[in-house]
């Protein structure tokens, strides 16, 4: 039965990514939407395959400045929430100023990082920081909190220190917290640097597809969408087998 539904699960969206795709052909075959402004998806994978070599290396470029800027917000949001959840007054003086970062559009700080950071990779690792920064940070720090104050107590009446408590009490409760943050953060991540080098750069996704739009190769331009598309998808996956390899108890406690 389980077996039966993880197939229906992965079947279902299939499927409906299939009939879009064939609806949107038949527009463009049709004449409905001319192929200057709507190419066709057979043109789109066209493009995709003639200039595969070009969009590798800018996809790997982009790729190097999310990974980089993920880790550099992991590392932070980690220990923030560290001294947030141990110092109470840290964690009311700082809070706001995390929610404050996130009413900032990406789109209106990305000039001002270009300006003051050049046009390397520095300014869009920055942008991603911002933008990951928060929910690693509150993921951090609603898993700390979620540990059981009456097993935090009986931990400490054994002896336990606060290193020993936090290790395999608060920690262990902070990874589901921490992993929920990061699918969200990677579903903005790749799209915050495509708009970081939209803004400036010399190499990337974003620029390339300003290249191209300005050129109006719109099949070229779709195909960069749809790579972009599929880096982030495969980012999430990797980011949940990563849950499953380091929580193999929380896949287990799904399936019963």
């Amino acid at each position: 039965m389980k077996r039966q539904k993880s197939i229906i699960n992965y079947l279902l969206p299939t499927g409906v990514f299939v009939f879009i795709l064939l609806i949107w052909q038949l527009i463009c075959s049709l004449g409905i939407v001319p192929s200057l402004l709507l190419p066709s998806p057979l043109e789109v994978c066209s493009a995709l395959i003639s200039d595969i070599d070009n969009l590798s290396r800018n996809a790997l470029y982009t790729l190097s400045e999310t990974f980089v800027g993920m880790a550099i917000s992991i590392v932070l949001s980690f220990m923030l929430a560290c001294f947030m959840d141990k110092i109470s007054l840290i964690k009311t003086a700082l809070y706001p100023l995390l929610v404050v970062t996130q009413t900032i559009p990406s789109i209106a700080i990305a000039p001002l990082l270009v300006i003051w950071f050049g046009y390397d990779m520095l300014p869009k690792i920055i942008l991603i920081v911002i933008v990951c920064f928060f929910p690693l940070a509150i993921g951090f720090l609603d898993g700390f909190a979620s540990a059981d104050e009456d097993e935090i107590r009986l931990l400490r009446s054994m002896g336990a220190s606060d290193l020993q408590i936090f290790w395999h009490l608060k920690l262990p409760k902070a990874m589901p917290h921490f992993f929920s943050g990061l699918k969200i953060s990677s579903s903005y991540c790749i799209v915050s640097a495509v708009i970081s080098e939209w803004v400036g750069g010399s190499k990337g996704l974003g620029v390339y597809m300003m290249r191209v739009k300005n050129n109006y190769d719109y099949d070229k331009m779709f195909a960069v969408i749809f790579v972009i598309s599929a880096l982030s998808i495969l980012v999430m996956a990797f980011i949940s087998l990563l849950e499953k390899k380091i929580m193999p108890y929380k896949t287990k406690e799904e399936n019963e």
